[in-house]
């Protein structure tokens, strides 16, 4: 039986341990807290899972809450007329909805991964509550064929190198802003089916909008991504929950008025609600060597951490963990040397190089081609849904999305008429 110790309880390495676990491994676990501390905690993440990623937990039987979650069944855009905001109410200059040929879902992350930890711990899986320095892993590497580092902050993360090809970024492009609300009204079109709305405000930021279930049932997540330094960017030494909110609440008045407007009746879910913070997007070496001569294989946002607006962050960690797993099971009772961890690498950065190609180009002003194509999903449903189903596969975007020409004949054979 093979020993695999995996270091972090999130997304990722929670499904690779349970997934690993069902198929025989000899699992342990590190965590930093314990499903009590985390289900009492504050709120991770966003995550709003679309269908593959989703797939992979079904796969495993992990969709323990896939009838309490609200199923989100398309993906709205929505435009903010340039500048609308200085003279007055804003305006929104876009504003579609595509419909998403498998629905998706997002599960608080403190109710999933209390859930899961759980779950692993009544299998029969080791599960030590230690906040793991590189110093431990010296020692516990010794006793185990294979080392997964899937704890995306703090001292384990300097380890792996960044890798600068992949990086363009060194400093944080986004602020962030989360708040988990109940009370917020349906958006008056549309109002039979869930989405994820998705507000650009041009030189300011954004603004996402999305269903969830959080420990007191349905809730809706308000997310804004201000860029640094602009009137978004205001959350900083913000500690009071509430004082949070009204924040949150303000801004939307201001920049997307159209979704203030249901959100007169908007209260925080819980004191644990809120959460802000930036970081650099970064991709790094997925090898990590320890002092001691060991090596590590670095998952998911610890060598593959993107922005976080294009919502792909728990959709890239279920399928890192679904490629580490396909890998693991392949390679029997070989050795985990360098040359395999490289291509387990590999294997994940198939699929994520087009989620940090795409989350990459929507941090930088949209060129005109691409406000051509965000308007004309208006007039044309197809384009509408083709936009909103790429969040499940970020490839498609290869087709019709950064190249003007491709853009153009897209639009052209949607239209029904020949290329200008």
């Amino acid at each position: 039986m093979r020993k695999i110790l995996v270091v972090g309880a999130g997304q990722s390495g929670l499904q690779l341990a349970l997934g690993l676990q069902s198929h025989g491994y000899e699992v342990t676990l590190m965590s930093n807290r314990t499903a009590d501390e985390i289900r009492s905690g504050r709120v991770m993440s966003t995550q709003c899972m679309f269908h593959t990623a989703l797939q992979h937990e079904r796969d495993l039987q992990l969709n323990f809450w896939e009838s309490q979650a609200p199923r989100i069944e398309g993906l709205g855009v929505s435009v903010a007329a340039p500048g609308s905001w200085s003279e007055g109410p804003a305006a929104r200059a876009i504003d579609w909805v595509g419909r998403l040929d498998g629905y998706a879902q997002s599960v608080d992350q403190r109710v999933k991964m209390a859930g899961w930890m759980e779950t692993f711990a009544q299998r029969g899986g080791q599960l030590v509550i230690h906040g793991a320095a590189v110093g431990d892993l010296d020692y516990f590497s010794r006793a185990y064929d294979l080392v997964l580092v899937s704890a995306g902050k703090g001292e384990l993360v300097s380890m792996f190198e960044r890798d600068p090809e992949r990086s363009p970024y060194s400093e944080p492009q986004r602020a962030l802003a989360v708040a988990y609300v109940h009370g917020l009204g349906p958006r008056p079109e549309h109002p039979e089916f869930d989405a994820v709305r998705c507000n650009l405000v041009p030189g300011v930021g954004e603004l996402f909008i999305m269903p969830t279930y959080t420990l007191s049932g349905r809730a809706d997540i308000l997310f804004w991504e201000g860029i640094p330094g602009g009137p978004l960017d205001a959350f900083q030494g913000v500690k009071d929950p509430n004082q949070h909110l009204a924040l949150t609440l303000d801004l939307m008045r201001t920049f997307t008025p159209w979704e203030y407007e249901r959100a007169a009746k908007a209260e925080l879910t819980d004191a644990g609600g809120t959460l802000a913070g930036r970081y650099a997007p970064t991709v790094r070496k997925p090898v990590g060597r320890l002092p001691g001569g060991g090596l590590v294989l670095g998952v998911a946002d610890v060598v593959v951490a993107n922005d976080p607006i294009t919502g792909q962050g728990s959709n890239s960690a279920s399928k890192c963990a679904a490629a580490y797993l396909a890998s693991i099971l392949e390679h029997g009772d070989k050795p985990f040397d360098e040359e395999w961890m490289g291509q387990t690498f590999d294997r994940y950065w198939n699929t994520a190089q087009h989620v940090t190609k795409w989350t990459n180009a929507m941090l930088a002003p949209p060129p005109e081609h691409i406000l051509n194509l965000i308007g004309a999903a208006g007039q044309l449903q197809p384009v509408a849904d083709r936009f909103a189903n790429a969040f499940n596969d970020p490839a498609d975007f290869e087709n019709f999305f950064y190249e003007p020409a491709k853009t153009e004949a897209y639009l052209a054979e949607v239209a029904g008429g020949p290329a200008a």
